[in-house]
């Protein structure tokens, strides 16, 4: 064994007494492979006296409680099967509790030991004496079950899985590698933030927030240790973000001309005009691509507010400026909906119109694969295939990524890599919370387009059973007879054994040859060849469909004005943002549009939440606050696809304020020391934390 002196942060967790390859093994596969891992293993709660109930004081109101006593008996009961149970009977100076466990019989059997202090929490019941079933179970050391009443310590409590605790790695075990790791690297835990930024922000020191989160005195000192880690992790969050800025301010070789008279004669050709919500992202467009500086920017904005009309006139401005272009969409039918949008607008310009995508002929392929390169293409749409290393441009210098939260960092990054710093504009329709903009995408400058364009009908939406279909039928026939159109929206394409879903296939048919056999029937769905999935959306964008059955495909990129109504079938399956998502196909034009949200009840609590708020607004950023609160940060957008630090201790919205304060501080710092060569204890963490990030620092 190592001496203990030369144990280090960066030394493996095997350098810790009594962890041996068994147990570094599986500590590895938790996220625990140094011992700096092991001091940031946190406790996920903690037990003090405020908590603890004597058995005595148990009562069926008395909800989720945490009991702390003695071993006595413990054993199997039952016949062996479905009747066997595990039980353990715990007392304390005041009364007796039974564990009762219905799974994991043989584990629970050979895990405790007669007279060893627990940890009992769970919801109290009571059969002839009060009961847990299924607790939560932390062995105690005596010496922390015995002092815990006199002194009030707290005794933390760690996240542990079942591999974890079969080699004595529970709550206990990880106190006593966390206590080692303390005592043999106390000295070389060095505070890399400024002095001022402690001071500023009120903070106590790394040593100390690392001591005191797994072993505070009281909650007060948990507290002031968890808030030091949260702000940590948030300043070096934004301190990548405020160097990806940096970076991305740089001279380029990308810089547009003034708007000539192609972008006026673009412009002059629309048969509407610019809302003041667009011209106000135009201008900030505008401005980027004139600088001398990299455009890298994010514009947000609701379904059907006129992103890609925006987007388009970006492109006009740049090929003026004698630069290509390319759009990159996340599927065939979106990527095909732009490139039939952009070719009359454009080619009326002289402005040369490609599309690349799977699945194409080869000789037309290459044919478009040499335009490219040779600069006989101004601008190209295509799926994820323009970033196949065959693909090559002569001069890009404007890239736009469409429902960019699709992609991840680096295919973005392959893309603008097919330039020399080209301009970048991201575009979503998916309204991103304010607090998540900050933290996933605080390098980028932000536009958004407030309002849709004026003359929009107005969508009305409500909550429908399965019951209720045939009344919702009706209300679609009505609409048919107005010459309107219609989608029918199912989660998947076949029907499955696993999940009782309904399919499009299926429905397809029945619907075809029963409710609506009068009515020109069609299916979309993601399966199809592209030529039929063509085919589907032509007939449908010119009127030969009237009702269109399809799956999630048609979340972006269908743009049918005349469609004013919708039913999603098993609505309570699908996500909040993907239920505004698909109503955005319809309200495209000036009459008065419909969507039914058909689901079983009972619905579950979420699923109501979700209808509700869909049933009482369309307003996108409301509705991207409330899915937000629902999802949680993780599932919103998936952060790790940003090429973004996950985030294990602090939460954007519930600290907001600190994710404010660490921003400020992390921006001034870079504004002021761009190198960090007057914090080099904070140049070299952020190196050794982010290395792999700050490769990434310039992709969009």
């Amino acid at each position: 064994m190592t001496e203990p002196s030369k144990t280090t942060l960066n030394s493996s967790i095997q350098f810790i007494p009594g962890v041996g390859p068994k147990k570094a093994s599986i500590l590895e596969k938790n996220g625990v492979s140094t011992v700096e891992d092991i001091l940031y293993y946190l406790p996920r709660r903690y037990l003090d006296r405020s908590s603890v109930k004597k058995i005595a004081e148990l009562t069926l109101e008395s909800g989720e409680v945490t009991v702390i006593g003695k071993v006595m008996t413990f054993g199997t009961v039952g016949a062996r099967g479905s009747g066997q149970r595990f039980v353990m009977r715990v007392s304390d100076d005041t009364g007796i509790l039974e564990a009762i466990f219905f799974q994991g019989v043989n584990y629970w059997a050979r895990f405790f030991r007669e007279g060893e202090k627990v940890a009992i929490s769970g919801k109290v019941t009571y059969y002839s004496k009060p009961q847990i079933i299924h607790p939560a179970v932390d062995r105690l050391n005596i010496e922390d079950g015995e002092s815990f009443w006199n002194t009030g310590r707290i005794i933390s409590l760690y996240p542990t899985v079942e591999e974890m605790k079969m080699v004595h790695l529970d709550s206990r075990g990880i106190r006593k590698v966390v206590r080692e790791a303390l005592d043999r690297v106390d000295d070389q835990i060095v505070d890399y933030l400024p002095e001022e930024i402690i001071e500023k922000q009120n903070l106590i020191p790394l040593k100390e927030a690392l001591q005191k989160v797994h072993f505070p005195a009281n909650m007060e000192e948990r507290d002031e240790a968890v808030r030091r880690l949260k702000y940590d992790e948030l300043f070096f969050l934004q301190l990548m973000l405020a160097t990806r800025r940096r970076r991305d301010k740089t001279p380029s070789g990308v810089q547009c001309q003034k708007i000539g008279n192609m972008t006026k004669k673009f412009v002059n050709s629309l048969p509407y005009k610019y809302t003041e919500s667009q011209l106000e992202v135009l201008k900030d467009i505008r401005q980027d691509m004139e600088s001398e500086h990299s455009m890298n920017r994010l514009l947000q904005g609701d379904v059907g507010c006129g992103k890609t009309i925006i987007a388009l006139t970006a492109v006009v401005m740049a090929v003026e400026s004698g630069y290509q272009t390319a759009m990159m969409a996340p599927t065939e039918i979106l990527a095909e909906q732009h490139y039939m949008t952009a070719k009359p607008l454009l080619e009326a310009l002289n402005i040369r119109v490609g599309l690349l995508k799977s699945g194409l002929k080869r000789d037309f392929r290459d044919k478009t694969l040499n335009k490219l390169a040779s600069g006989r293409i101004d601008f190209i749409v295509g799926t994820h295939a323009l970033i196949q290393e065959s693909v090559t441009f002569q001069n890009l210098g404007l890239v736009i990524i469409d429902e960019q939260h699709k992609f991840g960092v680096m295919q973005r990054s392959k893309l603008r890599g097919k330039g020399r710093f080209p301009d970048v504009l991201v575009m979503t329709a998916t309204p991103i919370p304010r607090t998540l903009a900050l933290t996933l995408y605080g390098d980028l400058d932000v536009s958004i387009i407030k309002y849709p364009p004026p003359g929009r009908g107005e969508i009305t939406t409500k909550y429908a059973s399965t019951k209720q279909r045939s009344k919702v039928f009706e209300h679609l026939r009505r609409e048919l007879s107005r010459n309107h159109q219609a989608y029918i929206i199912y989660p998947l394409v076949d029907e499955s054994e696993k999940l009782n879903l309904r399919s499009a296939e299926n429905h397809f048919r029945q619907l075809k040859n029963g409710e609506f056999r009068n009515y020109k029937v069609d299916l979309l769905h993601g399966r199809l060849k592209s030529d039929e999935k063509e085919a589907a959306i032509s007939a449908f964008k010119s009127g030969k469909t009237q009702i269109l059955v399809a799956t999630t495909v048609v979340e972006v990129g269908v743009d049918i004005p005349n469609a004013t109504f919708m039913v999603i079938e098993d609505a309570d399956r699908f996500g909040l943002a993907q239920l505004h998502q698909m109503r955005g196909r319809i309200g495209r034009g000036a009459a008065p549009s419909y969507c039914h949200l058909i689901a079983d009840p009972p619905l579950s609590r979420e699923a109501r939440k979700r209808i509700r708020t869909l049933e009482e607004t369309t307003d996108g950023f409301i509705i991207a606050e409330i899915d937000l609160e629902l999802r949680g940060i993780g599932e919103f957008f998936g952060t790790r696809q940003h090429g973004m630090p996950e985030l294990k201790f602090a939460h954007p919205i519930a600290d907001q304020e600190l994710l404010i304060a660490a921003r400020q501080d992390a921006f001034f710092i870079v504004e002021n020391d761009p190198d960090l060569i007057k914090c080099p204890e904070l140049y070299n963490r952020f190196c050794k934390a982010f290395k792999d990030k700050v490769e990434l620092a310039n992709v969009g």
